[in-house]
């Protein structure tokens, strides 16, 4: 096999384990009266709602819905700015363009790839209305300094923890840090639902607007209608179809129960990988804060300057590691460039770990032997480039 000639099964940077009693869970369902606004979505965020410490868990389609629904109840609108980091998938910004507001992109911190308090507190105008954080990776944010900015400023604050669910800060669990944190239940997330998302709040009038919002702006559902022997509805506010079925949140159920022990899994995959790497002058992993239990939904690494990313990347790949970035910088896709001046310089920090990070897989279903295949592959293509300038 040639240097970068990739094998046909890699090794993912993610993925979901089922079993048995997830396809037990969707049966049950499957068989019984209610396929979507059933129960089984009340007793998936009342479940949610204890794991994470809060008061409110609201299940939606997906984690971009989750972003969408979170951005309306706190009354995002046209005029206003939300900021948000240059590093995270694209779904956090559009969220708030869809609510007709403009992202205004923050710089990252160099080590661990977070939103840098120090330049949100920079990009902070008169029209800026939330701060959108990202537990980039699995960490959860500085918190404690932007609670202090958004209290200071009157803003609202907001938490994508779509990577970070079973993290910790302080030993308070991810969920009920911020005003309203999201979730997204993907297949490559810490559990899935399939495809799904989650908004957690302490705040009961956020957590009702936010079931009216993803149920078309109407103000009751059908159970609920059933549940009253009525037939009549009313729409109070302009919604979405943003729904997870019965279907779903019975697959969602069924996978929190096994979070710790996935968690605890990530972690000791991360801990292997973290000792294999120290020292290592080609690469290094990125930094975990003081404090912090990280979720490990993704293990980054940054290369050091000089060395090509591209092949890099297809040196792992041709070794059976399906390697994988996240994230180009937002502001620097065509459509950001194109309709909200995104330009090179904005964020300098962000654009140049963009350029040198990559993924390496990481996922509780992983063995023994893929870790030390991912560890092994790695040192191997860390070799080959560390006798370059």
């Amino acid at each position: 096999m040639s240097a970068f000639t990739v094998p046909t099964t890699l090794l993912p940077y993610g993925r979901q384990w089922l079993d048995e009693d997830d396809v037990a869970a969707v049966t049950r369902v499957l068989r019984s009266d209610w396929l979507t606004t059933g129960p089984i979505v009340d007793e998936f965020e009342r479940a949610f709602a204890d794991f994470t410490g809060t008061a409110h868990a609201v299940a939606v389609c997906n984690g971009t819905a989750a972003l969408h629904a979170a951005t309306a109840a706190i009354g995002v609108g046209p005029g206003d700015e939300v900021i948000v980091p240059a590093i995270t998938f694209v779904a956090t910004a559009n969220a708030v363009l869809y609510q007709g507001a403009t992202p205004r992109f923050a710089d990252v911190d160099p080590d661990t790839l977070l939103i840098d308090p120090a330049d949100v507190e920079r990009r902070i105008t008169p029209r800026t209305k939330a701060i959108l954080a990202v537990d980039y990776a699995g960490q959860p944010c500085d918190y404690e300094r932007l609670r202090d900015l958004a209290r200071r400023n009157n803003l609202a604050l907001l938490a994508d923890a779509c990577h970070a669910l079973g993290g910790t800060v302080q030993g308070r669990p991810v969920g009920g840090l911020v005003d309203l944190s999201t979730f997204s239940l993907h297949p490559v997330k810490p559990i899935t639902a399939g495809e799904g998302g989650v908004i957690t709040t302490n705040d009961t009038r956020l957590a009702q607007a936010m079931r009216i919002f993803r149920n078309h702006g109407i103000s009751s559902d059908f159970r609920q209608r059933e549940r009253q022997g009525s037939w009549a509805y009313e729409m109070v506010s302009l919604g979405y179809n943003y729904r997870l079925s019965d279907i779903h949140c019975a697959l969602a159920l069924s996978q929190l129960a096994k979070l710790p022990a996935w968690v605890t899994r990530r972690q000791a995959i991360a801990r292997r990988y973290d000792a294999a790497f120290s020292g290592e002058s080609a690469f290094r992993p990125l930094v975990v804060r003081a404090g912090v239990s990280h979720a490990y939904h993704l293990y980054v690494i940054r290369l050091r300057g000089g060395i090509d990313r591209g092949a890099f990347f297809q040196a792992l790949r041709a070794e059976g590691i399906g390697a994988n970035v996240h994230y180009a910088p937002v502001h620097l896709h065509p459509y950001y460039r194109e309709h909200l001046g995104g330009a090179h310089g904005l964020c300098p920090e962000a654009e140049r770990a963009a350029s040198r990070i990559i993924t390496l897989p990481l996922f509780p279903r992983m063995n023994d032997d893929d870790v030390e295949k991912v560890i092994s592959a790695t040192l191997k293509v860390a070799q080959r480039f560390d006798g370059n300038p």
